[in-house]
């Protein structure tokens, strides 16, 4: 065990748990009407926890268990065999098993921006649970856990390189994130415009921050290669958020803060799967094209192919995602051929896990709320609370 590595990966777990709650929660919170505000909180809140419980019992053991190419087995169901003095590397297993869980935690939470004000509550959890098992874990084991798309593995001696979840985590939650919106059809009112810009952008701040541990922990050390990946991070979220407020400006006459921090998640989502890989030249590249390349992505989604992804979870993450995984092939960091067939293979994995969950779990619970409930707001009509007494 190294004691610095160790220190490093406790500081790096606190900023990932960190970037769900309070960031996520308050990012997708402000965006939303008041009347949904909470069922928001309450969406991330509950997801962390039931991640947090699940990833113990089996979600870790599928992910970086010895099973073979395809999943990791149950050998480590409920951190068998793993006590205080097992080794990952040169951290305790334990501290990686609660790394890693942050990673879980925060995969499926990214989806609940495509479905927010108009999705039951039952169907969050049970869907959440499950796309986390069967969807995200088992593709964690193919590239993290020594799958068949890391080295050695169907693209050879060279496997894909995704250093921070380009492909684990933003390409899966994206494209799930518009198979749910496709499901679920419109909002009631859907051009509500967000109803606390204050919380997005302080919610950005938070999960800019906490980046910092999801990139440069990352390494798994505390060394030159995690103070590399936290600057590359840091250049890219701040480039992206300028070249969206330009763009905004050059195209509708004014840049606003809730674009500009949406830059902000742009460069860092393209940035996330290159950041062990690149410099901070390169990442002043990916930036720049993420800001408009993401807000472009928006426009499509949004305006012509008309569908409700409410926070724009695909646009932005599942574009950055699968842009910043290409650009590592660009800049000669990785395989073209592992790079793009990754990709290729996990869309397709993900498109039909996630279609099959969605078919199957709306068979046991509803997924949307009744027009009554959306109108009212999901706040007072499913969990009995206003995040405003203004008679008060």
């Amino acid at each position: 065990m190294n004691g610095a590595d160790t220190a490093w990966i406790i500081v790096a777990t606190a900023l990932v748990l960190f970037m769900t709650l309070p960031g996520l929660a308050l990012f997708y919170g402000g965006l939303v009407r008041a009347r949904n505000v909470l069922s928001v909180f309450m969406h991330c809140y509950a997801i962390a926890c039931l991640m947090s419980v699940l990833w113990l019992a089996l979600g870790y053991s599928i992910a970086f268990g010895d099973g073979g190419a395809y999943w990791g087995g149950l050998g480590k169901m409920f951190l068998l065999g793993v006590d205080a003095d097992a080794l990952a590397g040169t951290l305790p297993e334990v501290l990686f098993f609660a790394f890693q869980m942050t990673f879980a935690i925060i995969t499926p939470a990214l989806i609940v921006g495509a479905y927010v004000e108009r999705v039951g509550f039952g169907f969050v959890l049970l869907f959440s649970g499950l796309w986390m098992l069967l969807c995200y874990a088992p593709v964690v084991h193919w590239v993290w856990g020594g799958g068949f798309l890391a080295d050695g593995g169907v693209f050879g001696e060279t496997g894909v390189r995704d250093f921070a979840g380009g492909i684990v985590v933003h390409e899966t939650a994206g494209i799930a994130a518009l198979i749910i919106a496709v499901f679920l059809g419109k909002r009631e009112n859907a051009t509500t415009p967000p109803h606390n810009p204050g919380y997005v952008m302080i919610g950005a701040a938070m999960l800019w921050v906490g980046w910092f541990g999801f990139n440069g922990g990352s390494q798994l050390a505390a060394d030159g290669g995690a103070a590399m990946a936290l600057t590359v991070t840091h250049i890219s979220a701040a480039t992206a958020s300028l070249t969206w407020a330009l763009w905004e400006r050059i195209k509708f006459g004014k840049a606003s803060m809730v674009g500009m921090v949406t830059g902000t998640i742009a460069g860092l989502a393209s940035i996330t799967p290159a950041s062990g890989f690149v410099g901070p030249v390169e990442a002043l590249i990916i930036g720049a094209v993420a800001g408009v390349l993401c807000q472009e992505a928006v426009n499509l989604i949004r305006n012509t192919l008309r569908i409700d992804d409410t926070l724009d979870v695909f646009a932005v993450h599942g574009v950055g995602g699968i842009f910043g995984t290409i650009m590592i092939a660009a800049f000669g960091a990785g395989a073209w051929a592992a790079q793009l067939g990754s990709l290729a293979i996990v869309g397709v994995f993900t498109t039909v896990v996630t279609v099959v969950l969605v078919l199957v779990v709306r068979l046991v619970t509803p997924l949307r709320v009744d027009a009554e409930t959306e109108h009212n707001g999901l706040d007072i009509m499913v969990h009995g609370e206003r995040a405003y007494d203004h008679a008060s």
